[in-house]
């Protein structure tokens, strides 16, 4: 009896705080959320991109309707969730933290990443809106502002700046906010544009250049996404990745 006891008392679970729950809800939704927008940015690259130039005009509205505006909502919610839950986790169990440890205030650096990586977004939305350059062009500009931002961040963030989480989400999860302004800035407007004036049989003039525009920060966002998941990764696994880089 006294061994079954024993047994008993060691298969009781672990007692699980409120913050440590509430810490796992918002990374399973991030997760998913997450799993959601990159499968489909795949989706629309490597296989709707080439998929649509193959087929015949006369179709074109049918598969707009049923598959490409329901796939660009989930697209552009999906987005949203992840991003919002992302920051939201950031801030609250990562950020904050470090700002009590340091005595600094956890608003200054989430406010500094935010409008870091707003105006990151907001370069490439001129350059892709205004010039519209060729593929090669855009991905060298990106890669520079992308670069400087980041660096800018991991050098200059008020608190957070001996902690790889902060700064290797700071970086990961600046990536996320270009990409999904680059969503609801410039993908989704545009395609919507294009896809309701095809559905009322009447096709836009400026179409061929909203799909240029919508084609261009799609494939931002592609190229983005391997070192967002990267650097979103190497917040737990690969601790050098930011802090020896300073």
């Amino acid at each position: 009896m006294q061994h079954f006891g024993e047994v008993a008392a060691a298969l009781v679970l672990p007692t699980i705080s409120g913050k440590e729950a509430a810490m796992l809800i918002l990374r399973w939704f991030h997760f998913l959320a997450g799993i959601t927008w990159v499968g489909l940015l795949y989706f629309f690259n490597l296989i709707n991109v080439p998929f649509m130039k193959t087929v015949d005009a006369p179709a074109k509205p049918k598969i707009f309707e049923n598959l490409t505006l329901p796939a660009l909502n989930w697209f552009r919610w999906s987005a949203l969730v992840t991003v919002f839950v992302g920051f939201w986790y950031w801030g609250q169990f990562l950020v904050a933290p470090d700002a009590e440890r340091q005595g600094g205030g956890g608003g200054a650096t989430q406010g500094m990443f935010f409008l870091l990586w707003v105006a990151t977004w907001a370069i490439l939305f001129f350059v892709i809106k205004k010039v519209t350059p060729s593929g090669y062009v855009l991905g060298v500009i990106t890669a520079i502002v992308v670069y400087a931002a980041g660096w800018i961040f991991v050098h200059y963030t008020p608190v957070g700046g001996d902690d790889n989480h902060v700064l290797a989400i700071g970086i990961g999860g600046g990536m996320g906010i270009v990409m999904l302004f680059n969503v609801w800035g410039i993908i989704w407007p545009n395609n919507k544009k294009i896809i309701r004036a095809a559905l009322a049989g009447t096709p836009r003039e400026d179409a061929a250049a909203l799909a240029r525009q919508a084609f261009l920060a799609s494939r931002t966002n592609f190229f983005l996404s391997v070192p967002l998941l990267f650097y979103m990764a190497a917040a737990s696994h690969f601790s050098s990745t930011v802090i020896f880089g300073k």
